[in-house]
């Protein structure tokens, strides 16, 4: 497991024009990168068109709240990107005590300026709230808040942040944690939360992705397959870059290492596209926004029905935003539940209270299932007879380029990464 994958709170092409396959290599090994060459590792981001969004929305007037082992605001690429948060650990430091560098390389990823030669984020116009949870380490050398990512999660709710970002998960689930999950669904909040990378092992459905309301992300890798270490079952809702994304090689803050972000960047991918799709329509709720996500994913299987490996599909906020692709549907009516929301900018809705009940998710499709599996095996040409072309050979058709589209305190948490 490299230092930038996963976390125990204990938690998409080179665009190319003849041919439809990301040709960057994946090495797995996690060596150190100079910050200078770092954004050139930065594969996605020409995958996405980021250059091209950047000029119609970067996520301007967009806060995004970060829950993560805090944030370095002093590192070149964050200057000037992060607000005032939270430490909702209870141990000594604040949440600009990043103490690993997991945090700060998520909230890079999403509003990182790239100034220096740092990571460049896929929103750079949005602004970052962080707040510190603790993860396992963390926790054998401090005495922590039995309730902080409850905490943390309400505390999002309750600021000025549109979205939360949570790129840390656990195998437990507890009730006042669900209880406030629900409650940033309330608030009008769109909450991405990585689904995990032990596939491979357990494959445990992890929390918070796996409550109704929450976005649970997976990781597709530079061909558009699902991550081998990607988590899959019904807490997927949609899949972003994860594979072969630098990240900060510890607290140091002092080089990069190479290796797999796994599904904590693509939570903070995830996060930033949402960033862009609402910046460029601000009279939007996240009902809409995420419908906008939902339609708008690439895929091989029908629209409404969802993947175990990769939800709706690979996101493409390009569409959205060059295209004007995405129908945003009712303001007031989840895509996640298919439940009215309450308290959503555009239209407050009545006082009831969401349900729970993890059987309003849309259905999962087999053959969307098998088509994917397929793909994570990494047989394309099996894929391609089983219902459709293999995801990554997808057509975006964007300018002609091919886009692929505390019951128990000592929980072990995880970073969302393999």
């Amino acid at each position: 497991m490299t230092a930038g994958m996963g976390r125990s709170q204990k938690r998409v092409l080179s665009a190319l024009v003849v041919a439809a396959s990301w040709s960057v290599v994946f090495v797995g090994a996690a060596q150190p990168a100079a910050a200078a060459g770092v954004q050139s590792k930065q594969w996605y981001l020409s995958a996405l068109q980021a250059e091209e969004m950047w000029k119609v929305a970067a996520g301007e007037g967009i806060k995004i709240a970060v829950i993560d082992s805090g944030v370095n605001p002093s590192t070149v690429s964050l200057k000037g990107q992060v607000l005032q948060g939270m430490d909702a650990t209870g141990a000594p430091g604040e949440e600009t005590d990043d103490y690993d560098g997991h945090g700060t390389t998520m909230a890079e990823l999403i509003a990182g300026t790239g100034k220096g030669g740092g990571l460049k984020g896929l929103a750079p116009g949005a602004k970052i709230i962080p707040l510190r949870v603790s993860d396992t380490a963390f926790q054998k050398k401090h005495s922590v808040n039995a309730n902080e990512t409850a905490d943390a999660i309400r505390a999002a709710a309750d600021s000025d942040a549109k979205i939360i970002s949570m790129s840390v998960s656990s195998e437990f689930s507890t009730p006042r944690e669900r209880e406030a999950a629900k409650y940033a669904e309330s608030k009008g909040k769109i909450f991405f939360a990585s689904v995990g990378n032990n596939a491979k092992s357990d494959n445990k459905d992890h929390y918070p992705a796996s409550y109704p309301q929450v976005v649970g992300v997976a990781s597709a890798d530079q061909s558009g397959k699902v991550s081998k270490y990607s988590q899959n079952g019904n807490s997927v809702n949609i899949a972003a870059p994860g594979d072969s994304i630098p990240y900060w090689c510890d607290n140091t803050f002092q080089s990069y290492c190479d290796g797999d972000g796994g599904t904590s960047a693509a939570t903070a991918i995830a996060s930033a596209s949402a960033a862009l799709v609402w910046s460029a329509h601000p009279d939007w709720t996240a009902n809409q926004v995420l419908n906008v996500l939902f339609d708008t994913a690439s895929r091989t299987w029908k629209k409404g029905d969802r993947s175990a490996y990769l939800g709706h599909g690979l996101i493409r906020p390009a569409m959205n935003i060059l295209k004007g692709k995405g129908d945003p549907g009712d303001p007031d009516i989840s895509p996640l539940t298919e439940e009215r929301t309450g308290g959503s900018p555009a239209s407050p809705a009545p006082n009831s209270t969401p349900s729970t009940a993890e059987s309003q998710q849309p259905a999962q499709n087999e053959n969307a299932d098998k088509v994917d599996e397929t793909v994570a095996a990494g047989d394309t040409e099996a894929a391609a007879s089983d219902g459709g072309v293999p995801l990554g050979l997808i057509v975006g058709g964007i300018a002609g380029v091919a886009v692929l589209a505390a019951v128990v305190f000592a929980v072990v948490r995880r970073r969302g990464a393999a």
